[in-house]
């Protein structure tokens, strides 16, 4: 009963999905005709060559990270000038908008300063290359990306998740429970949904290493629609699609295989390597040697699969799975 509940939600979350991508895909913003060109004031080619660059402009809105920032109330110029100035102090999780945006190149420290809004009585500059590590963008795909990619939070993540894999894989020993790549289903989902997994933390790795700037720009303005952004960005979001359905495949089917006790103990086990899957290639690709680790991981994965996991027979006495014709291993009758 819940595996068919699951397959039909399952069902229905793909076409909802595919209808999304095509209506988004399709959309064209008509814009109305004039028979005069744009011209912009300097001021305004200013802001749109600081926002091509940087990613962000005025009425850009951020969110707090950091347990919190010091403003300058004052000019920068003031405080160049070594004159007397005050600051006032915004807290963590903090709505900030960008009021304005200033060059200064006689700063020495940085040339960029920013004003930020807390509301219309709060104001206060501050440099830029001191902000933007203090603060993310006020979106949940930014603040996910943000989360994720902190090298602190991977590592306390990598050593949870050991801990977690070395206990769960102590109990499947002993119990003899299915687990992917080892002792598997009869199914390529979960074998899939790890390979999709480490090729995904691979290419978010390469991404971030040869393509940096298309990958802050997409931190600053996120979408999940794979058909308005650069190609590389797209097979990465696509990527992202597939990990979804495919983790939905793979619960329905290890619940319709195994009993519920046995199931969750699986798809634990498949979280715990598919985490330490993401952890190992997003780290290890920024230093070139993911390449190669996820070209190994591939052969293991697919020929372990193929030689112990996949099941081409059954039993004609007790309907036992078989990897291959002969003695059944349950029941002993010789399978021809």
């Amino acid at each position: 009963m819940f595996a068919s509940r699951l397959r039909k939600i399952s069902v229905l979350f793909l076409y909802a999905m595919i209808g999304t991508f095509v209506l988004t895909g399709c959309y064209h913003r008509h814009r109305p005709s004039s028979p005069d060109a744009v011209v912009y004031t300097e001021q305004q080619l200013d802001s749109i060559s600081f926002s091509t660059t940087h990613h962000y402009s005025q009425n850009y809105n951020f969110v707090v990270k950091a347990d919190s920032i010091v403003l300058l109330r004052q000019q920068p110029e003031e405080m160049l000038n070594q004159l007397l100035t005050d600051s006032l102090v915004v807290r963590k999780n903090d709505n900030l908008v960008v009021a304005d945006i200033r060059m200064i190149p006689t700063d020495s420290i940085d040339s960029v300063w920013v004003q930020l809004a807390r509301d219309q009585e709060t104001f206060g500059w501050i440099h830029e290359s001191e902000l933007l590590p203090q603060v993310y963008p006020d979106d949940p795909i930014s603040q996910f990306i943000s989360v994720f990619s902190d090298v602190h939070l991977l590592l306390f993540l990598f050593v949870i998740v050991i801990i977690g894999v070395a206990y769960l894989a102590r109990l499947v020993y002993r119990s003899n429970a299915k687990i992917v790549h080892f002792n598997d289903i009869n199914s390529f989902y979960p074998t899939l949904l790890a390979l999709l997994v480490a090729s995904s933390a691979t290419l978010y790795a390469s991404i971030q290493t040869f393509a940096p700037d298309m990958w802050r720009h997409f931190y600053y303005h996120p979408t999940l629609n794979p058909f308005i952004t650069p190609t590389l960005l797209s097979v990465f979001l696509v990527s992202v699609w597939a990990i979804v359905i495919v983790a939905l495949a793979v619960v329905d089917d290890v619940f319709r295989q195994l009993a519920v006790g046995e199931a969750i103990l699986y798809l634990c086990g498949l979280a715990a390597i598919c985490a330490v899957n993401y952890m190992i290639f997003s780290v290890f690709t920024l230093y070139y040697i993911g390449y190669i680790l996820l070209a190994v991981y591939f052969f293991f994965a697919l020929r372990t699969y193929f030689s112990e996991s996949r099941y081409n027979y059954i039993c004609g006495h007790c309907g036992a799975q078989l990897h291959k014709k002969g003695r059944c291993p349950q029941c002993g009758t010789l399978n021809q």
